[in-house]
């Protein structure tokens, strides 16, 4: 008997809904409009909307409609989570890209500048004129890299007169420090020009502080006291102490905290990017030492020597030539390219941290002898540089 309720109900609300007249007349339920009465009014039905039943349970039909609101909620908080997640792994996983690749960098521009560094001391020992060296390493840098460009190996820059405006003080700075770290070179061992060099972090510090007005916390001070300290008990107990070598890897220090200070606010903002920057600075700072390397040293020395040195070296001489011009370039190249990415401060501390490796292997190679008093005041200064890059970064 209920059965036949239940369906006598659901074929008289189907009637009403699909039938405009009905052939059988059938009570009114108050619950449901007529489809007549909406057909004389004003309304239209629209199909993309549901029409609603007061209750399906009534009708047959069991219950299968869940709770919108608590459900809709739990969707949108998974979905945020979700996605927070997701932006949180892309982040971590372009900072560890980030760091991979200056790390890439570092231990590029390192392993380059110990081959350099080895190649050109044999020069120097061989043909002691530093002018010379220094511009036949620019010279090829600058070759190689009109080559690249000529030949589309590498996209030539787009430059204007402003970009090599800003330039000039750079190439100024850089021919500087290059000039006198070759000089300073050709007078001492490689390992005490370079343990002289690690104390750039305090000039760089000190310029920094001076010139540009930045602060920095007490501590970044305090490490620059074992650098100091070490670099001049290193130079106090060298057995070679020479005063042209030392004063030499002093105006380097200077000369090149301010090349990065300026190619760092150089590089910013403009489309050159590291690789291309230095190749222009390459080129700038050529122009500005060739006519000063021809009147220090000039074209008759350069003939004597270069004749000295292939009657005692023979034809390998022109491969240390070529090597230590070729490495100059392609470690400094690495090395703009790391600028690119860091601090002119964070480029020191890596610069520094690779004379490490160049003391040891120059020391090696060349049986350079070295008093515990003297690797004591290297390890000192070596140290004082570990403890500024832990306290400013």
């Amino acid at each position: 008997m209920i059965s036949a309720v239940k369906q006598s109900a659901l074929a008289l609300g189907t009637a009403d809904l699909v039938r405009p007249k009905s052939l059988v007349a059938a009570p009114r339920i108050s619950i449901l409009p007529s489809v007549c009465a909406v057909k004389n009014s004003n309304f239209q039905l629209s199909t993309r909307k549901p029409l609603y039943l007061p209750s399906l349970e009534g009708l047959g039909f069991p219950s299968v409609v869940k709770p919108r609101g608590l459900g809709f909620k739990r969707e949108a908080y998974e979905a945020d989570r979700s996605e927070n997640i997701e932006i949180s792994l892309q982040e971590a996983r372009s900072a560890a890209g980030q760091k991979l690749k200056i790390g890439i960098y570092f231990a590029t521009w390192w392993a380059l500048n110990v081959v350099f560094n080895i190649y050109n001391k044999k020069v120097l020992n061989a043909f002691p004129y530093p002018w010379l060296t220094s511009t036949l390493s620019l010279a090829t840098g600058s070759l190689m890299m009109l080559v690249s460009w000529a030949t589309r190996i590498a996209e030539a820059p787009q430059t204007d007169f402003e970009f090599w405006k800003a330039l000039a003080p750079v190439a100024v700075a850089h021919t500087i420090g290059h000039v006198a770290a070759t000089v300073s070179m050709s007078k001492v061992a490689v390992s005490f020009t370079h343990i002289i060099k690690s104390g750039e972090p305090a000039f760089s510090v000190l310029v920094s502080r001076l010139l540009l007005g930045e602060t920095f916390p007490l501590p970044v001070y305090l490490s620059l006291v074992p650098i100091i300290g070490g670099c001049a008990l290193a130079a106090v107990t060298e057995l070679n102490f020479n005063m042209t070598g030392f004063m030499g890897a002093m105006i380097s220090n200077l000369a090149f905290v301010f090349r990065n200070i300026f190619s760092k606010r150089g590089m910013k903002g403009k489309s050159v990017g590291g690789m291309n920057y230095y190749a222009c600075l390459s080129i700038l700072s050529l122009l500005i030492l060739t006519p000063f390397a021809i009147a220090i040293e000039g074209p008759q020395m350069w003939a004597a020597g270069w004749q000295k040195a292939l009657s005692q070296i023979g034809p390998h001489f022109v491969w240390w030539v070529a090597a230590q011009s070729v490495f100059y370039h392609l470690y400094n190249q690495v090395s703009y390219m790391s600028l690119d990415e860091i601090s002119p401060l964070t480029f020191s501390i890596g610069n520094t941290m690779k004379r490490i490796s160049v003391i040891v292997s120059s020391i090696i190679i060349f049986h350079t002898p070295v008093q515990p008093v003297n690797a004591l005041g290297a390890a000192i200064a070596i140290l004082g540089t570990f403890l500024y890059s832990q306290v400013n970064f």
